[in-house]
């Protein structure tokens, strides 16, 4: 099986109406941590920053343990993001960081897969001369808010199934230090837009109409 897969590299939102207060079903996202798993701190931080990115588009997600899945476990979409690397803040230094990829989504033969890989070792390096400058006590909520932007970027290609790059905000292709560690950061019009109007959106909003009945 032939598979690629779409980078995220190194290097204002408006509100939609789309489907006003209509409440979608969550998307199943199961994580799978390589190394030890993760703090709370930056735990909880990546999961906020996910819902504040993907709220406006009605997106919201049920986070599940790749370790606790069996086969009893329904979701109407899902997708399963695998951390490499250590995922923790303790590991900075002032080393020159090297470049190459954040994450990537996985394509077979064309197709988007609902697997996507985040590189925690490397975003830390891309990250470490502005986690410096944040106080210690501080820096795990730091690098899980820049986590669940670079997680936000790959479900993105997922949910909307496309390889596009958006470009600006968290769909374009490659990110500043600046871009991860500011206190904002979302999707540009057209990537929101087609977030909205995605067939996974779709897919969600009718289970949960159906469930409501």
């Amino acid at each position: 099986m032939n598979i690629m897969s779409v980078g995220l590299l190194l290097a204002a939102l408006p509100v939609f109406g789309g489907q006003q207060g209509a409440v979608l079903a969550p998307i199943a996202l199961y994580t799978n941590f390589q190394q030890e798993q993760a703090s709370e701190t930056l735990i909880t931080a990546m999961q906020e920053e996910l819902s504040g990115i993907m709220a406006p588009m009605g997106l919201r997600f049920e986070w599940r343990s790749m370790k606790d899945a069996n086969g009893s476990n329904v979701a109407a979409e899902l997708a399963v993001v695998t951390f490499k690397g250590h995922c923790d803040s303790a590991r900075v230094s002032p080393r020159r960081a090297e470049s190459g990829p954040l994450g990537w989504t996985h394509i077979s033969e064309g197709a988007i897969l609902p697997f996507a890989d985040v590189d925690c070792d490397g975003i830390r390096s891309f990250l470490q001369s502005g986690l410096l400058g944040i106080r210690p006590a501080d820096r795990e909520e730091w690098f899980g808010r820049a986590l669940g932007r670079v997680i936000a970027h790959e479900l993105y290609h997922i949910l909307a199934n496309t390889q596009h790059h958006g470009s600006e905000g968290v769909g374009k292709a490659a990110y500043s230090v600046q871009n991860l560690l500011s206190g904002d950061f979302q999707f540009g019009e057209k990537e929101s837009l087609a977030l909205l109007t995605s067939k996974a959106h779709e897919i969600l909003a009718g289970m949960a109409v159906e469930s409501s009945r």
